[in-house]
This record gives structure tokens, sequence and C-alpha cells, in this order.
């Protein structure tokens, strides 16, 4: 792996980087032993039973989660997804206390724009591989040269390879931090966000943090709250008022997950550490709950191998707990409530259909500039809808250059 591959134009010359702060290069390396312990485990699980009429409304059904374990186990080949992965430069660099993971993948073109891609929860890099090609060499997948990004994605603490965490307070202000950090480390003094999920709620707060140095942040699975007032909700387009019963719906009944990861993230950690069925349900559940209601399992949607590859990350790392505590930072920091500065980075939303944004809502709050709605793909938009997303980045940062 050429480390070289990480200089550039933008870079400022340094005598040497400041000791702790190195850059170093990663690859991912599962142990035989791990993969081995994985299908020895899964041969070994206790099914529950599942009561008689029921299905996917109270849970994962076991004989669906038996038959994508059984696979997980004997079919799926994680050294395939764990070469795919290598393909890419990856790196680690120590940050406030905990190694951060990253790819870090340079276009050949050499006015592209650097921008990092942000993952949420249940997700992690894995979830955009299929957009790294397009993205940093545009003119190969039928695009404008132009158009052309340098890539960086990284794990975010406590998730997947920049994990376990050691301690806790990573708050969405540390993470924000950190991240910033890392661009700045690796020399980019003005670049883009995008973001999905926890990320659609990161790469806003970058940019508060530095507005000089962000040129625009682009969004999906953007959440947006009415704000009390009886007028707001006057004038709502069908679509709109949609996404708001969806929003009731999923408060209602799809937010248990939620309240554990947020209270109680050490119980639940005990439990998916321990089993590799239940980490498997865990996020499978929100696969099947959240992406394009037109894919009957979650497989449809993105893949049996892609879905078990980011499973899988989880699995080997040893983050099902880690990733969860930040749920409980979010929960018990009280700044993440506290009433924020208006930012004024351009803002890009992209909607997919089982997204809950509402335009009026999320401009009372941000700055949007550019705002797109999609017939298709769900909440894991890099996965289901490469290149509906692709597109979109690049109009949005178009407008920027």
């Amino acid at each position: 792996m050429n480390s070289n591959r990480m200089s550039t134009p933008q870079q400022t010359a340094a005598p040497g980087p400041v000791p702790g702060t190195e850059i170093r290069p990663f690859r991912v390396d599962i142990p035989q032993a791990d993969i081995d312990d994985l299908r020895q485990r899964i041969g070994r699980t206790r099914w529950s039973p599942d009561l008689p009429d029921t299905g996917w409304e109270r849970g994962v059904p076991t004989a669906y989660l038996r038959d994508l374990a059984e696979y997980w186990a004997t079919g799926y080949d994680w050294r395939k997804h764990e070469a795919e992965l290598n393909t890419h430069p990856q790196f680690t660099t120590a940050i406030d206390g905990t190694d951060l993971h990253f790819l870090h993948v340079r276009s050949t073109e050499p006015t592209a724009t650097p921008l990092m891609l942000l993952h949420g929860w249940p997700g992690s890099v894995v979830e955009f591989l299929d957009v790294i090609g397009p993205l940093t060499d545009p003119a190969a997948h039928g695009g404008d040269p132009a158009d052309a990004f340098h890539l960086v994605i990284p794990s975010l603490p406590g998730y997947g390879f920049s994990g376990p965490l050691g301690e806790a307070g990573w708050t969405e202000t540390r993470t924000a931090r950190a991240l910033v950090e890392l661009m700045q480390r690796l020399g980019y003094r003005r670049y883009g966000l995008q973001g999905g999920d926890v990320g659609a709620f990161l790469a806003p707060a970058m940019a508060r943090l530095v507005p000089d140095q962000v040129i625009g942040v682009h969004v999906n699975s953007l959440v947006t709250f009415p704000d009390g007032d009886p007028a707001g909700l006057t004038g709502l387009t069908d679509g709109e008022r949609h996404r708001l019963a969806m929003m009731e719906e999923w408060q209602a009944h799809q937010s248990a997950y939620l309240q554990l990861q947020g209270t109680r993230p050490q119980t639940l950690a005990h439990a998916l550490t321990d089993s590799p069925a239940g980490q498997l349900a865990w996020i499978a559940e929100k696969f099947h709950e959240w992406s394009d209601p037109s894919a009957d399992l979650p497989e449809d949607a993105v893949g049996r191998d892609r879905l078990l590859t980011n499973v899988s990350v989880y699995w080997f790392t040893g983050t099902a707990g880690s990733s969860a505590h930040t749920y409980f930072e979010r929960y018990n920091d009280p700044a993440q409530w506290a009433e924020k500065e208006p930012s004024t980075v351009p803002m890009g939303v992209a909607v997919f259909t089982t997204d809950i944004s509402v335009r009026r809502f999320a401009e009372k709050i941000l700055p949007v500039t550019h705002w797109s709605e999609f017939r298709r793909g769900g909440h894991f938009a890099a996965l289901e809808a490469p290149g509906l997303l692709t597109e979109d980045m690049r109009t949005f940062f178009r407008t920027l250059r």
C-alpha cells in the first residue's frame, strides 16, 4: 500500500508529523481463528421459536434468520469481501485518544474536490463501496471529470475498525472535532461533507465548527421535526404528510433500538457481542424496516453479501457495544439538545422513500440550497441507489466549486 498517494498540492509542507499524529497504513486482515469461531457459534445457536401466525411485525422471524445465518456460516466468503475492502487505501491515526480508521481514495483528476463521506448506524464504510469509483473517477463511469472527488471515508469513532472505544464521553461534538482534525491532518483546508443517518447529524456539526473550511454539506436520511407551531403543518404536500405519518409510525413501533442503545447500551452489548445470530438480527431488522418498501427482504434492497459484510464488520471488530454507547452519549449530552447557532454553510438534502425529511422544518435550522426527492431507494441510499445518490452529490457540489 503506497502512502505516497496521500500527497496533494493542497497539503502544507512541514518538517514531519508531530509525534503521536502519524498516519499509518492499515489493511483488514481478520484472523482465521475468528472466522472459524463465527461459524462454530452460528452452528451452536439456540433458536427462539416463532409464535404461530406472526411475522416481521414482532421482529425478525426465526425461519428467515436461520436461513440467513446458515448462509453466513457456510456460503458467505468473508475473505472475498475483505479483499475488496483492501483494494482501497486505508489508514489509521490517533486522534483524541482513539485510533481512527479511514479510507483515503484520491482521484487522478488534479482539480478534484475533497469530500468526506460519513456513515451512520447500523452502517460502516462498507456502505460506500459502490460509490467510490463513480465519485473519484466520473469519466470512467459516464460522468464529467470536473465532478471528481478525493474521498475520505472514516469509520466513526466506536464503529468498525475505529473501535471499540476505550472510554466514555464520545459525544457528537467530540466526534465532529475528531473528524475535523482528520481532514486538517490530511492537509485539506477546503472540503465538502456528505452523511446519512448519524452522518446527517455529524456533517452539519462539523460545518458549524469550521464554516470557513466546509464548502457544503450534503445529507440523506435527515430527520426533521415539527417545531410545535400548528401553522407549520398547514399546506403540507401529500408526500410531506406521508413522511410525518412515517415518523409517527417509527416512534410508536420501531424506536425500541433507540431507547435501548440510548439508555442501556452495555446490557445490549453483552448479548450482541456473544451471539452472531443476535448481532445479525439486530441489524437485519433495520435493513428490513428502513430499506425501500418495494423490497420484501433486506437482501432484496442491498444484496445478501453486502448486508453480511456490513454485519461482519460489527462482529469481527466487537463494536456492537461501543457503537451503542454513542447513542447513550447523545441522550445524555446537554449540548446535543441545546439551541445551536445557525449554520452558514450551504446544505443539500436528498430524500429517499423511507426518509422522514420535510423541507420547511429543515429550513428553520439549516441553510438548505438544494432539495431532491426520489421514488426509489431508502435509508441506505449509498447501497440501495448509488447512482441516484452519486448524481445528486455531483449536482449539489457543482454549484459550490
